[in-house]
């Protein structure tokens, strides 16, 4: 027995994941209908549990949990606010020493031989949300896969999908979709480094 970590994000065509700082997860840039939340929620009720490092996990933190109760926003959304919720979670953080939300926090220096434990111990997909933890996990030999929900906007500057990488990297597209809005979605096996 062994889970995935599957490190999924939204990504503009030339690998970023955020123009500006503070955008939150968001940006004009992004071509988010209810047919592609709807593929959002379906493979996040799908998954055993979600792994993010803390800037992803509070920016879900500050907007989920009311989220899923207020009536103002369309089902959809009250509905992925509820998987978000109940979901199991691990936080990786240095700063904080707990968390609600059914959520784990590991931290400090040993954090990725704790994923690592815990991979052994789950079955199924790991979600993996945040640039700087999926790049400690690639590093580390541990993260298994990439879904990347790709918009058509070229951002020229940002955050990467991912840090730096030492080597290149190879991929086998396992899955591809499209979406209303040209939004593809293409879910990446990771082969080995070249």
């Amino acid at each position: 027995m062994s889970a995935r970590f599957v490190y999924w994000m939204n990504v503009s065509l030339d690998g970023f994941i955020e123009h500006a700082p503070g955008e939150s997860g968001g940006g004009d840039w992004m071509s988010i209908g209810e047919e592609l939340h709807r593929e959002f929620n379906a493979r996040a009720a799908a998954l055993t549990a979600m792994v993010q490092g803390r800037v992803v996990y509070e920016i879900m933190e500050d907007f989920w949990p009311a989220a899923r109760t207020d009536e103002s926003l369309p089902g959809i959304l009250r509905e992925y606010g509820e998987i978000w919720t109940t979901a199991p979670k691990v936080l990786v953080s240095s700063t904080r020493a707990d968390a609600p939300f059914n959520t784990m926090v590991v931290g400090g220096a040993d954090a990725v031989a704790r994923l690592a434990a815990l991979k052994e111990e789950w079955d199924g997909e790991v979600g993996v949300g945040g640039a700087t933890l999926a790049s400690a996990l690639l590093d580390a030999g541990l993260l298994d896969e990439l879904w990347l929900f790709t918009h058509p906007a070229l951002l020229g500057t940002g955050r990467p999908l991912f840090d730096g990488l030492d080597a290149p990297l190879r991929l086998e597209r396992v899955e591809h979709a499209g979406f209303p809005g040209g939004v593809a979605f293409d879910r990446y096996a990771i082969a080995h480094r070249a």
